[in-house]
């Protein structure tokens, strides 16, 4: 008391209070190898810990006081209570709940709502404890006989400080443009501090469940757009709160773990439930599972996809403008009357050493070190932007006319055809090799990885096979290059990855004009 050890037998409010804790609980603590162990509600669980501190006998009293009926806990009335006998055939029911709840029960004075308010401005979780005598052949219990007359015992603060991860993931969400907002059955005070700590916001806004029942669907949508936290809210709360969210545009994920969570799982875009401590209700209501039951794995799931999506792009940003520019290469000289560059079956090899050893590696590309550090693309947004569009069209443009230029200038001084043919072959595919890392430029990536210098390894394989082999000759109609010719290669690679970077810190110059401008 006042954090001064006392002797628990010194102190029959304490004795009373620990006793109805005790008898008001559903939990159970076990021996095991490790320690004792809760199974149940772990607040409950916090309860017995006391009492047996307090030098009673957790396992005995539940039987010393039967108990008859109960009235389980439910968010809508916010307590629980039991109804209990003696051996001697007294009688008496225990409440515990809501503190705001369990005072207007008891004849008791406004000073314990202030001592409820303070500890839960602190953060902490309060439950309030009273009880009051019952005939002794009273074997049901009601609603009617929670009005009035019990005789208000305690309060118990239960201190849970949010875990470092979950503010990291917080912090992670609010960095990548993600909302997160706290929908929770406690204490007003309490759920404003908790989401202060978490860092939700620096000073939360939060409505409380009598306030939201009183809302129609309109004010409730407008209403959500700036509130962080809402308190002692009901089920269907939840549900209408999804429901505003998405009313507003918002892509909601909804996390759960209760019964009464599972018409918002299923409502929400995407249902996360507790995969630990969640009933199978909510998991069948859920898109996702949380096997680990940490918020913080929902940040790490979010962070993964944002690689794989910006992957997919990569993808696309390199593979439609290389393919398009090897059938346009083809499809141009035919139209023009000119003489093939490089015949069908060098572009089939082209295409399939490429889309192997070089467009596979772009699936094994780490996230970008900026991807929560960005805006969540807009719902409905096209994948090809008119950026995107531009580049493949600029990109593959390009291709084709390094080509067609390379064939005329060695063809021009005299060069065999199958030796221009075979220089041209050999330029395509270091242009995309090139250009791949222009692509991964684009979203920033860092070094190559390992997948990658795998894959232009295994491409200057083949195409040093194609070149020199002479069974490869035979088929392919190439004839072998000079270090002089392969130096010409080499440049007309790294004049497509010069021309793509001008290209792209232009564009970046003018959409930053165009930015400051509007």
């Amino acid at each position: 008391f006042g954090g001064v050890e006392v002797e628990a037998g010194a102190r029959a409010d304490l004795v009373a209070f620990a006793r109805a804790a005790v008898l008001c609980n559903d939990a159970a603590l076990h021996p095991g190898e490790r320690g004792w162990h809760v199974e149940g509600d772990p607040m409950e669980g916090a309860l017995l810990v006391l009492a047996a501190k307090a030098g009673l006998d957790v396992a005995m009293l539940p039987r010393q006081y039967p108990r008859t009926d109960e009235i389980p806990f439910d968010a809508a009335h916010r307590f629980m209570a039991t109804l209990h006998h003696s051996h001697a055939d007294g009688a008496f029911i225990v409440v515990k709940g809501a503190p705001e709840r369990v005072v207007q029960m008891c004849d008791a004075p406004g000073a314990l709502d202030m001592a409820a308010q303070d500890l839960a401005s602190r953060g902490l979780r309060v439950l309030a404890l009273a009880m009051k005598p019952a005939a002794p052949g009273q074997r049901d219990l009601t609603f009617d006989d929670m009005k009035a007359g019990f005789e208000f015992l305690g309060l118990a603060g239960f201190i849970d400080p949010p875990r470092a991860e979950a503010i990291r993931a917080v912090a992670s969400c609010r960095e990548a443009g993600i909302r997160v907002v706290m929908i929770t059955g406690d204490h007003a005070l309490t759920a404003r501090e908790i989401a202060r700590q978490l860092g939700i916001s620096d000073t939360p806004r939060v409505v409380e469940g009598e306030a939201l029942a009183q809302m129609d669907d309109a004010a409730m949508q407008a209403m959500v757009r700036d509130v962080d936290v809402f308190a002692r809210a009901a089920p269907l709360h939840k549900l209408r709160l999804v429901e505003a969210l998405q009313a507003n545009g918002n892509i909601v994920a909804m996390t759960g773990d209760g019964v009464n969570d599972a018409p918002a799982l299923k409502r929400a875009d995407v249902g996360v439930a507790m995969g630990g401590k969640g009933v199978e209700a909510a998991r069948e209501a859920a898109q996702v599972v949380l096997a680990d039951d940490n918020f913080a794995t929902i940040v790490a799931a979010v962070r993964e996809g944002r690689t794989v999506y910006d992957n997919i792009m990569k993808v696309i940003a390199w593979s439609i403008p290389t393919n398009l520019a090897e059938g346009l290469v083809i499809t141009v000289a035919i139209l023009l009357g000119l003489e093939l560059p490089i015949t069908p079956l060098q572009i089939l090899w082209v295409n399939t050493v490429t889309a192997v050893a070089l467009g596979v590696t772009l699936a094994f590309e780490p996230g970008e070190p900026a991807a929560m550090q960005r805006a969540p693309r807009r719902a409905g947004a096209p994948m090809l932007s008119g950026v995107m569009l531009w580049r493949l069209v600029f990109a593959a443009g390009l291709f084709v006319a390094a080509v067609f230029a390379m064939f005329s200038w060695v063809s021009g001084r005299g060069m065999p055809i199958e030796t221009a043919r075979t220089l041209v072959v050999n330029a395509l595919v270091v242009m995309e090799v090139f250009y791949l890392f222009s692509v991964r430029r684009q979203g920033g990536s860092g070094a190559a990885t390992a997948a990658l210098l795998v894959g232009v390894l295994v491409t200057a394989l083949t195409q040093a096979i194609l070149t020199h082999a002479p069974f490869m000759q035979g088929v392919f109609d190439t004839r072998g290059l000079s270090a002089v010719e392969w130096l010409m290669v080499l440049c007309a690679g790294v004049a497509v990855w010069a021309v793509t970077e001008v290209e792209r810190m232009l564009r970046d110059v003018l959409s930053g004009c165009a930015h400051r401008s509007g």
